[in-house]
């Protein structure tokens, strides 16, 4: 008795491995049926079964959509069905995606996070005036706080208002102003106090697991 192995290295490779040959399969197969009542029925039933294999998707917003655009990708676009969602061109969807542009914290000053920057720009819409400039010093806090917090013990005002200046592109210019930030000494005790709150928070919630 003989049996007809069929090897990895003699498959066709898949085109979205995570739904596996046997999928790929009655894709193929789809695309072969004769009438487009036949292919309609079968894309409905290959969608049914995509979404049940990959049930993480169903918290994607256009989770049908996404299915319809898969079974096309996978039969090569070229199955002509009615689907309820118009057909992914082959071109959309082989594009370079648009570069993003990074945040100027991003590389240089990672420690601030992202949230620094969408402050600053904030602060920049502001009129001059008293309410700016306390909004200034709470950022510049902030700064200084992230940048102890970065395995740091200590950071002069001035370097923070240099970073200031660097990522307001030179429009929030407080360097050399006699207003301090607030000392290290209790930008350090709130740290330790909220890794304090860390630790018990964590410690209760292994207790109650228990």
């Amino acid at each position: 008795m003989t049996f007809d192995l069929e090897y990895n290295s003699g498959r066709t490779k898949l085109i979205i491995p995570e739904y596996g040959r046997h999928i790929q399969k009655l894709v193929d197969h789809c695309i072969s049926l004769p009438t487009k009542e036949e292919r309609n029925t079968m894309a409905k039933a290959i969608i049914d079964v995509m979404g049940n294999l990959q049930p993480h998707l169903r918290d994607v917003p256009d989770f049908k959509h996404k299915l319809w655009d898969q079974l096309h990708i996978m039969a090569d676009f070229k199955l002509d069905v009615d689907s309820p969602y118009e057909k992914p061109s082959q071109e959309e969807l082989q594009g370079k995606p648009q570069s993003m542009p990074y945040p100027k914290s991003a590389s240089k000053y990672r420690f601030y996070g992202t949230n620094i920057q969408t402050m600053i720009d904030v602060a920049l819409t502001w009129d001059d005036g008293e309410m700016k400039e306390a909004l200034v010093y709470t950022i510049a806090n902030h700064m200084k706080k992230c940048y102890l917090n970065w395995n740091k013990d200590n950071v002069d005002d001035e370097v923070i208002f240099d970073h200031l200046y660097e990522l307001s592109d030179g429009k929030i210019d407080y360097r050399g102003k006699e207003d301090e930030l607030a000392e290290v000494k209790i930008l350090l005790k709130q740290r330790s106090s909220q890794g304090k709150k860390k630790s018990t928070h964590n410690k209760n919630s292994k207790n109650r697991k228990k």
